[in-house]
């Protein structure tokens, strides 16, 4: 798990750990679950899935073109259904339980707060209630957003994990209710240490296969696919921006790190990119037209509309001490492999065969 240099443990994220454990991922049918199932399947898991059908048609395209369907167990249902995903807990008993179900979206919160709310935080007690109940999980971590933070919109400001959650639309407020759920179950019914739990919260990550609305760079995906001006919402809003397979490896860094030391790993980890990757969503877009070509342009389309934050980082200075991680990919190769990505997707060439390549260098690039 570990190795010593000099007076510091480095530790290894080792994806044979992952051989023939079982493991439940929920949200397997939406962008980053299909990646994290893809891994997971590359690695010998034994995967469970539960979650609705993607929600775009792209997505669903997505999903079934990865191949993950084919090696794993897919149950499709909505977590705010105890019943349903109870039934499907038991059927995996999983050792090991991801969870990444949410309504993930800012501006649909906005349009539909009691179904976020629902989803969001409901759905994660569901998942908990699954884990006390049934029992066998010996790591479980809770995939939330670093929006969950009481942002004091302060463009030097980069958030740590003490600081106060408090979101404030819907959507991030939602997740920061799911945080507060997760530490409350972790506090009343798991600190026997039998079940390890966790936080994780993400920045914004992008990649190949997202197809999500009101997202920057699947506008821009479409956009190029249709030989139009990129529209940009928020030119001058500055995000974490990394690739998705970025907090994948955390993810599952972190489960496997607390499932063999729940005392010392089992925690609320900022999972983000380096200072360097935190850019307003103008240059953002100034890369990917860099990277598609073609005479690829955007337009600043500020209209207005409901509150979201201008600016927003992270202080992963946790998960860097904690487990020597640093990140792989900066922003420009980070757009070049979506790029790269969508650009198979266009033209009709092999998804799976594309992701198990890009994961693989990914892998390879560890420790460089």
């Amino acid at each position: 798990m570990g190795q010593r240099k000099g007076a510091v443990e480095v530790m290894v994220m080792d994806l044979s750990f992952y051989k023939d454990k079982t493991v439940l991922v929920t949200g397997h049918t939406g962008f980053k679950g299909t990646w994290l199932c893809k891994i997971l399947e590359l690695a010998g898991a034994k995967v469970t899935g539960f979650a609705l059908p993607s929600p775009t048609e792209e997505g669903g395209k997505v999903f079934k073109l990865s191949g993950v369907e084919g090696g794993m167990r897919s149950y499709i249902g909505d977590i705010r259904n105890f019943d349903a995903l109870y039934r499907a807990f038991y059927a995996a008993k999983p050792e090991i339980v991801l969870h990444l179900a949410a309504q993930p979206i800012v501006r649909e919160s906005y349009k539909d707060p009691m179904g976020t709310y629902a989803t969001n935080v409901m759905g994660t007690v569901h998942l908990l209630e699954c884990a006390r109940t049934i029992g066998g999980v010996k790591s479980l971590l809770n995939v939330t957003t670093d929006k969950v933070y009481e942002n004091k919109e302060q463009e030097d400001k980069a958030y740590v994990e003490t600081e106060p959650l408090d979101g404030y639309d819907p959507y991030s407020n939602s997740k920061s209710c799911s945080e507060l759920v997760t530490h409350s179950y972790k506090k009343s019914f798991f600190a026997n240490g039998k079940v390890a739990v966790s936080t994780a919260r993400a920045g914004n990550v992008i990649g190949g296969g997202d197809f999500a609305v009101d997202r920057i760079i699947p506008d821009s995906i479409r956009a190029a696919y249709a030989g139009e001006a990129i529209k940009v919402r928020n030119p001058y809003s500055t995000r974490p921006y990394q690739h998705v397979l970025e907090p994948l490896y955390a993810y599952l860094m972190i489960a496997q790190a607390q499932y063999n030391n729940e005392a010392k790993y089992a925690g609320y980890y900022n999972v983000g990119p380096d200072e360097c990757d935190c850019v307003t969503t103008g240059d953002l877009v100034d890369l990917f037209c860099k990277h598609w070509g073609n005479g690829l342009k955007w337009e600043n389309l500020s209209v207005g509309g409901p509150h979201e934050a201008k600016f927003l980082k992270l202080d992963c200075t946790k998960l860097k001490t904690t487990f020597n991680w640093q990140p792989r990919w900066h922003i420009d190769e980070a757009i070049a492999k979506t790029v790269e990505w969508s650009k198979v997707y266009q033209q009709q060439g092999d998804i799976a065969k594309c992701m198990e390549k890009q994961i693989n260098e990914f892998f390879k690039a560890e420790g460089k």
